[in-house]
């Protein structure tokens, strides 16, 4: 059993988890200097992220045939993340208003260092300027988008050339394939770098305690513990039921994530299981046009531990101020927050950037007051970054659901374990016998279950 377990993913990465708190107890300088461990591994799975995506997108359009359902897959997405979005938005205003964690901390806003919000302005006007921001969707060039990893400009990119290769119709069969074939050697190449997944959490996790330590909790501990629990409530609670009437388990599915759970909850970054997430819901029976639409449009429209924490950390910081915020207030912020969250991938700092940008917006709220939050932003960016994975791989499964683009039989099989799932054993090679259309219908043989207590490997 033992020796089943850490030779799996889910069982390294555990471990390393479990080391990088020691390590970072322990030897807390030596641990800083871990950090590159961490940031190189997610810069190795960022490298692959924007030709994967485009690979994806249009084999999944030119695959599907239908221009009109891309669309009608498109505007359902959106409008499902906009609903969403706006139950998160809530609920992180509800919790804070009703359990107030920042009553009693009476900061003067004058006491507060401004020079720790230095070089913050001109990346809030990026982050408030909506014209700025649906420009910024165009690329400058064709190849900019993939130079700069822009996850919109690539997607944006990949619709009109899906679009075009699909109305060639005969003629265009040819490059459908050959971008079949790329995508098998990026997951080739994914499966290659997800190996390193222990080291980079290990280096990371490492960093974090080293650095910060458990004290940095003491003094905004009620803070974070309230936004751990808003995300667990939020992810059992909403998506839980939002997935329960779409015929799924949500528990189930969290436990098939749970190696990608972990690489997340390790490094702080969901970008570094997007292409696994990706791939592994595919696996699970949905068509890789609906996955390739949707995944990636999320993660800049569908931030649902984002939104938690901007509506969260807003109202804490008008508690910890004693600024008084009437029902106008908590409207604004919620209104404010809506248009301010989508822009905060591929924004550098965006947690800060954002909400300074947030605050800014609304006069009531002293913006020198995210400085309170500082310390624990990282803590706060496991939970972000964890919510907003499970968000979105709910709003994949929920839209292939609307659209009829799930395999029903196939994927309570996979979330109950009858169809086991090796991603990276599987990386790039397509079993014959595989019934999910696309680049990324590789799976493992349906085996035996695990005996019990291995399960959980």
């Amino acid at each position: 059993m033992h020796k089943r377990f850490h030779k799996t993913l889910f069982g390294q990465v555990v471990i390393a988890l479990i080391l990088g708190v020691v390590v970072g107890f322990v030897w807390p300088e030596f641990s800083v200097q871990l950090k590159p461990l961490g940031d190189g591994f997610i810069k190795l799975i960022k490298m692959i992220i924007a030709p994967l995506v485009f690979c994806v997108v249009v084999h999944g359009i030119c695959s599907t045939g239908d221009l009109k359902k891309v669309g009608r897959v498109g505007v359902k997405a959106v409008v499902y993340f906009e609903i969403v979005t706006t139950f998160a938005l809530a609920l992180g205003i509800l919790l804070a208003y009703v359990l107030q964690p920042g009553v009693g901390m009476n900061v003067d806003p004058k006491s507060l260092d401004a020079s720790a919000m230095s070089g913050l302005t001109e990346r809030v006007h990026q982050a408030t300027s909506t014209v700025d921001f649906l420009m910024k969707i165009i690329p400058a060039t064709f190849i900019d988008a993939f130079a700069k990893g822009d996850i919109l400009q690539v997607l944006l990119i990949a619709i009109l050339f899906g679009c075009a290769v699909a109305a060639l119709g005969e003629r265009g069969k040819p490059v459908t394939a050959a971008i079949d074939s790329l995508a098998h050697v990026f997951f080739k190449v994914i499966g290659f770098i997800v190996k390193l997944a222990p080291l980079g959490v290990l280096g990371a996790i490492a960093f974090t305690v080293g650095k910060y330590g458990i004290g940095s909790l003491k003094q905004l501990g009620m803070l974070v513990a309230l936004f751990y629990v808003t995300c667990a409530i939020f992810v059992v609670g909403v998506l839980g039921f939002i997935l329960r009437l779409a015929g799924f388990n949500i528990f189930k599915l969290l436990r098939y994530l749970r190696e990608e759970l972990l690489v997340v909850l390790g490094t702080a970054s969901s970008d570094s299981v997007l292409p696994q997430v990706m791939r592994k819901l595919e696996l699970m029976g949905i068509k890789d046009s609906t996955v390739g639409l949707v995944i990636p449009t999320g993660y800049s429209f569908n931030l649902d531990g984002f939104s938690i924490y901007l509506t969260l950390a807003a109202v804490f910081i008008a508690q910890a101020t004693n600024t008084p915020l009437s029902t106008v207030d908590l409207l604004t912020i919620l209104a404010i927050s809506l248009v301010t969250s989508k822009g905060a991938h591929g924004v550098p700092g965006s947690a800060i950037v954002i909400l300074a940008a947030t605050l800014s917006a609304i006069p009531a709220i002293p913006a020198i007051g995210l400085v309170l939050v500082l310390s624990v932003d990282w803590f706060m960016g496991m939970a972000r970054a964890l919510t907003n994975m499970i968000g979105n791989c709910v709003a994949t499964v929920v839209v292939g659901v609307w659209e009829k683009d799930i395999d029903r039989q196939r994927a309570n099989k996979v979330l109950d374990g009858e169809i086991i799932i090796d991603v990276n054993a599987l990386a790039g090679t397509p079993a014959p016998h595989a019934t999910v259309p696309g680049p990324l219908a590789a799976e493992a043989l349906p085996v035996e279950p695990l005996a019990a207590g291995a399960r959980g490997a």
